[in-house]
């Protein structure tokens, strides 16, 4: 690990109370010794980086889901944390979503101490694991269901990272809830948000990558990236097609950018019997799972 991110941690010997609601501390990680800033809106948190892994777990997968699936999201928020925190000093929820352990509570409701302890405990078992290519931390990307195959990092946010290539996903398929959804809107609001003429609606030059995603298009001879019409359109995943009649019906499959580990993927090799270094030596190319040492 590089020194520079020391002066973005901090040390201590002897366990604390952090978190700000007496509740919380019920469940303080006494065993945790790095602490991490988090901004949530305009308070500055400062908690065990344990448990903030549990809030972003707790908030960024089901926690139906099966453990090594969790696992495998505990060691990707961790890794992500650590990675951004290199050049920031704080976390912010823009980064990873999180909840807190009254969040949690109102959540799961009478379902909480089941869910919460077995997040708290699957993460614990990971307890300072991150994933390293090359010796250094990465940027470990992940999202909720890919449409079959993942993304090159170098397509949606421009950073050709040699960790984060095409891979199937063989888990996200049909069969799973919301793979394929149909967005409708009104002919006048889909021209509205793309910001073109309603006169009459064209769609040409539709370019497609390996992962089927549309990487360009034309709609009224106004050229478009696929990620630039996913966001302006605030649809699924760039696995779209578009269909012009009395409505707009856009049809996605997967959910988010496609870069890096499936979420829904994971939990279905989980089910599978693959363990988490598995599930993320599939996802991440050549990455190494270690301890992270301060």
């Amino acid at each position: 690990m590089k020194n520079k991110i020391y002066l973005l941690l901090v040390i201590v010997l002897t366990p604390i109370a952090i978190l700000s609601k007496p509740e919380e501390n019920l469940h303080f990680n006494e065993n945790s010794d790095i602490l991490v800033q988090l901004q949530i809106n305009d308070e500055l948190l400062t908690l065990p980086l344990e448990d903030y892994v549990i809030g972003v777990v707790a908030q960024e997968m089901p926690a139906s889901f099966s453990d090594e699936a969790i696992k495998a999201q505990s060691v990707a928020a961790r890794t992500f944390a650590l990675y951004n925190l290199q050049s920031k000093q704080y976390l912010t929820t823009s980064m990873q979503a999180y909840i807190s352990v009254e969040q949690m509570q109102e959540k799961w409701q009478d379902e909480f101490d089941y869910y919460y302890n077995k997040i708290k405990n699957l993460v614990l078992e990971t307890k300072d694991l991150v994933l390293t290519y090359n010796g250094e931390l990465i940027k470990s990307y992940y999202y909720a269901m890919s449409n079959g195959m993942t993304e090159d990092s170098l397509v949606v946010f421009n950073e050709d990272l040699p960790y984060i290539k095409e891979v199937e996903s063989d888990y996200d398929n049909e069969s799973l809830n919301k793979f394929k959804y149909d967005k409708v809107m009104s002919r006048q609001e889909f021209c509205n948000k793309l910001d073109i003429s309603c006169n009459k609606i064209t769609i040409s030059s539709i370019k497609r990558d390996v992962s089927n995603r549309v990487t360009s298009l034309k709609i009224n001879n106004k050229d478009f990236s696929g990620v630039e019409v996913r966001q302006l359109l605030d649809l699924r995943s760039t696995d779209f097609a578009i269909s012009i009649d009395e409505y707009v019906t856009i049809t996605t499959k997967g959910y988010g950018h496609g870069v890096g580990m499936s979420q829904y993927g994971a939990n279905g090799m989980a089910k599978d019997n693959k363990n988490f270094v598995e599930i993320l030596q599939h996802y991440y190319q050549n990455v190494e799972i270690e301890k992270y040492n301060v």
